[in-house]
């Protein structure tokens, strides 16, 4: 394996969260990540030595996904039952489980551009000029999204007053 093909790996796991948290469907997401790496390699003569290479395979993920979505807005998908039935379920009765459910939901219902940007910094730990390169927005633009995301959470968290769960022993 090449070098690049090493230093590649190294960031896969961070592409899967990524996709993950943007996709919100396992299967979705190993297919977003399986077309930004494929172009990674295909274009790998275009990555400048020296540079951060994560950053560079995020923009690629981002503008794949991008691509995806643009694609997706141009025809309708059909939703399989089978498909969300998990999502159906009732949830689990763990306090801590309960309360993920409640931020994530919280995260779902930003605008895009602000749960873009709260994922790359929170979850992957990019530097706000990262994020902004990758986007391609000024490093003001992220700071201000993220501002937002972060208070849109707090406030719907705390709208809801938590879920009030009984401690049975």
């Amino acid at each position: 394996m090449s070098k690049f093909g090493v230093d590649l790996e190294v960031h896969i796991a961070s592409l899967r969260r990524y996709a993950r948290a943007l996709m919100r469907n396992g299967a979705d997401a190993e297919d977003l990540v399986q077309e930004a790496l494929t172009r990674a390699v295909a274009r790998a003569d275009s990555f400048q030595a020296g540079t951060n290479l994560r950053a560079w395979l995020f923009t690629i993920l981002h503008n794949v996904h991008v691509n995806q979505v643009r694609s997706k807005a141009a025809r309708p998908q059909e939703v399989d039952v089978a498909d969300v039935e998990s999502k159906l379920v009732t949830p689990a009765r763990q306090e801590e489980r309960v309360e993920l459910r409640e931020m994530m939901r919280a995260v779902d219902e930003l605008p895009e551009e602000q749960r873009k940007v709260l994922l790359l910094v929170a979850l992957e730990g990019l530097k706000y000029d990262e994020v902004a390169d990758m986007l391609g927005v000024p490093i003001g633009t992220v700071m201000s999204r993220l501002s937002r995301a972060r208070e849109a959470v707090r406030a719907k968290l705390a709208n809801e007053g938590g879920v009030t769960l009984r401690r049975v022993k």
